[in-house]
């Protein structure tokens, strides 16, 4: 019998020698830099399509809200401008009368000077063409300010235009990210808001492990060094990725509340963060381990 008490103290203590190598040296959970995309202006939503799960690419089409009253104001803003291009060119009519009298007057002005020298005229029909002269000089200059007038109005109206456009481009929301649709927070047909959520997203093509460690770890860990990360797979099994430790922090704080037991809460640590390249399994909220010491 007590050969067989040696093999099973032998097999115990290998297994207890394997379990202690095959031990993590940090546990923490999986995050992603979520975004959460709002609608920027209030409309109701007649387009959205997207579904929970779906990768979307950076530009592409999330919702569409109704454009209605935008185009309707920007009709209106269109009428409102031809109008205003049409009293230019009643302007420049005007002016064109104007000229045409100016000349007719300047012939007039040039025949009663021919006729002052030789004394068929007098001075006062002179002086009564070039003050007519004058009189239809300043009706063309008031004119021309009117025209001024005129310009500054187009211009509010084409600014008036550009920002029912900028409002008509808003009611299309787009994907500021490439990414993958986390949460939908309405429906097509729903009412909106400005700055009420639509969606949450995040990269997930890159996820970070957030692990912490004691101050004895922190000296042989270095940003940029790479590391093993591991996951549940099934009951007993691990499945494993490498990491990048993008970030260790410089200040200590106490253990977070989800490590279990109370003494370790209150052991002051680094939080350490570690970058994998993930192929669709790992998500948020998931828990994981490193290993940092070399296989």
């Amino acid at each position: 019998m007590q050969p067989r008490y040696v093999i099973f103290a032998a097999l115990a203590l290998l297994a207890g020698c394997n379990g202690e190598n095959d031990r993590a040296d940090a546990w923490g959970t999986f995050e992603a830099t979520e975004v959460v995309v709002s609608a920027e202006t209030s409309g109701r939503i007649l387009k959205f399509d997207i579904r929970e799960g779906e990768n979307l690419a950076e530009g592409d089409a999330i919702a569409l809200l109704d454009t209605t009253l935008f185009h309707l104001q920007k009709a209106e803003a269109d009428a409102g401008m031809d109008a205003i291009k049409t009293r230019i060119l009643s302007v420049n009519a005007q002016n064109e009368i104007l000229n045409q009298q100016i000349e007719n007057l300047n012939v007039n002005i040039a025949r009663i000077e021919n006729m002052l020298r030789n004394d068929a005229a007098t001075q006062k029909q002179f002086d009564d063409l070039t003050g007519q002269v004058a009189v239809l000089r300043r009706q063309i200059a008031a004119n021309n300010t009117q025209k001024a007038s005129v310009a500054a109005e187009i211009s509010a109206m084409e600014a008036k235009k550009a920002t029912l456009g900028e409002q008509i481009r808003r009611c299309s929301v787009k994907s500021p990210l490439n990414g993958t649709v986390l949460t939908k927070y309405a429906e097509a047909g729903e009412m909106t808001t400005a700055g009420r959520p639509l969606v949450k997203m995040a990269d997930l093509s890159v996820i970070r492990l957030k692990v912490y460690v004691s101050g004895a770890q922190l000296s042989s860990l270095k940003t940029s060094g790479a590391c093993t990360v591991r996951v549940d797979d099934g009951v007993k099994d691990y499945r494993s990725y490498s990491g990048i430790i993008a970030h260790i922090s410089d200040k200590a704080e106490f253990t977070p509340k989800i490590i279990q037991t109370k003494e370790e809460r209150v052991t002051l640590v680094y939080a350490v963060t570690i970058d994998v390249a993930n192929d669709g399994t790992l998500k948020p909220g998931m828990p994981g381990e490193a290993i940092f010491r070399a296989s």
